[in-house]
This record gives structure tokens, C-alpha cells and sequence, in this order.
């Protein structure tokens, strides 16, 4: 019975790991996103890192990734960036990559 319940703890365990490790990632790949986005939209280094923040605060809005790819995409068509849906979708997949390689070099 005792391994039974070791093995349960262990796969709690795990599974809270997992997912302490997918919201790190996810919270660093908006920040680098909300840096790139940033960049475009010429901000100063003091407006880059309150965007950074916003970005991250955006995700908390709704489950998934549409709500960080909307205030992006609002935020960079109201500052008159040439970027599309798919420019986005694109750069978060790819800061997606960036901020995992991240982590796992910071364990």
C-alpha cells in the first residue's frame, strides 16, 4: 500500500512541477514578446519594461494565448506597425522556444 501512495505523491509532484514549469515559461515567452513588440513600436527602456509587465498581465485575461495576441496586435496597429495575426502567432512560437532554452540553461 505504501508504494501506492509513494507513487501517487510522486506523480502529484510531478504534475505540479509541470505545470509550476509551463506558467514560467509562458510568463517569460510574453515578456520577451512584449520586449520584440517593444522594439517595433520605438519604445524607451522605462516604457519597454512596463510593456513587458502588460504583456504578461494580458494573459491573465482568458485562458490560451488569444488575449496576448490581441493587445499585441491592437498595440502594434494603433502604433502603426506593419504586423499581422500570423507576424504574432509566428514570434510567440518562436519566444515560446527562446524562453524554455532559458529555464532549462538557468536549472
Amino acid at each position: 500500500m505504501t508504494d501506492f501512495n509513494d507513487r501517487k505523491r510522486a506523480e502529484e509532484a510531478k504534475f505540479a512541477m509541470d505545470e509550476d514549469t509551463a506558467f514560467r515559461v509562458a510568463a517569460r515567452r510574453n515578456r520577451l514578446l512584449g520586449e520584440w513588440a517593444a522594439g517595433l513600436m520605438n519604445l524607451t527602456a522605462e516604457e519597454t519594461d512596463a510593456y513587458k509587465k502588460a504583456v504578461v498581465q494580458a494573459d491573465f485575461e482568458e485562458a490560451g494565448d488569444e488575449d496576448v495576441i490581441r493587445k499585441l496586435l491592437g498595440d502594434l496597429t494603433a502604433a502603426e506597425v506593419d504586423v499581422d495575426e500570423a507576424d504574432i502567432r509566428a514570434k510567440l512560437d518562436e519566444k515560446a522556444v527562446e524562453a524554455r532554452r532559458q529555464l532549462m540553461s538557468e536549472s
